[in-house]
């Protein structure tokens, strides 16, 4: 599994042949690409309908979306899309097989207003867990997964649920406080998922989630967890393995 972030909450994941876009906006400090700069990929991951998280998908209107049916009949009304999951979405719980991906959505704690005006709520906001393998009660020590958490506040489910069933091996989690967790509460959702790698995201892209990722580092390690913190440069791939 391959994963490049390009700022923000955007992620370009590569699953075999497969290639998923999660949250594209590109109209942040870290990335010096552009929309035009990426190829449309199979299918874009909407986890909710903040501006920073859906501002761009119009972009790649001709991939199949996979997001929640409130936030799909929005998408394809305002941006053009024909194609989702199902045909109308998916929701919270749910596991869809997307070409050589499999991806689970789940909840997260957040708002969800359309485009931040609070005209129109599109639902719970989610996260989504990105498998080569279909999840199952038997561990498979050959499986690769990402989880993205979505804009989130620490949640119990993450302790609770993901880290234990959905056994994923990377996290790429908020840290920009204010709007979501910061580096503290992050680290905990590190240790609670127990994962082997951590990737902060959406931060630093304006004032008020101006961090340093170093904190997050240090509040890693001030969990005990094993965790390799990764910080990465946007628009450089990253190789996941199991």
């Amino acid at each position: 599994m391959e994963l490049t972030w390009h700022g923000h909450s955007t992620w370009h994941v590569t699953v075999g042949d497969t290639e998923l876009l999660i949250d594209p906006f590109f109209d942040n400090p870290k990335t010096d690409l552009e929309p035009a700069d990426v190829e449309t990929p199979d299918y874009v991951l909407l986890t909710h309908g903040h501006a920073d998280h859906i501002a761009d998908a119009g972009a790649f209107s001709e991939a199949t979306l996979v997001a929640t049916p409130e936030l799909v009949s929005y998408c394809q009304e305002e941006f053009g899309f024909e194609d989702a999951v199902g045909g109308m979405g998916m929701n919270i719980g749910g596991t869809v097989e997307c070409g050589d991906a499999f991806v689970t959505m789940h909840r997260a704690d957040h708002t969800n207003g359309i485009m931040t005006e609070y005209d129109v709520d599109a639902g719970m906001p989610t996260g989504f867990v990105v498998s080569d393998t279909k999840p199952t009660q038997v561990a498979d020590r050959e499986s690769t997964t990402f989880y993205h958490t979505g804009d989130t506040a620490l949640m119990t489910e993450m302790r609770d649920v993901i880290g234990p069933y959905l056994e994923p091996d990377a996290a790429a989690v908020p840290i920009g406080d204010h709007f979501t967790m910061g580096p503290q509460q992050a680290a905990i959702a590190v240790d609670w998922l127990d994962v082997d790698h951590a990737f902060p995201q959406h931060y630093d892209t304006f004032p008020p989630i101006e961090q340093d990722p170093e904190d997050f580092e240090s509040e890693v390690t001030g969990t005990g967890s094993d965790a390799d913190v990764h910080v990465l440069e946007a628009d450089e791939p990253f190789e996941l393995e199991a």
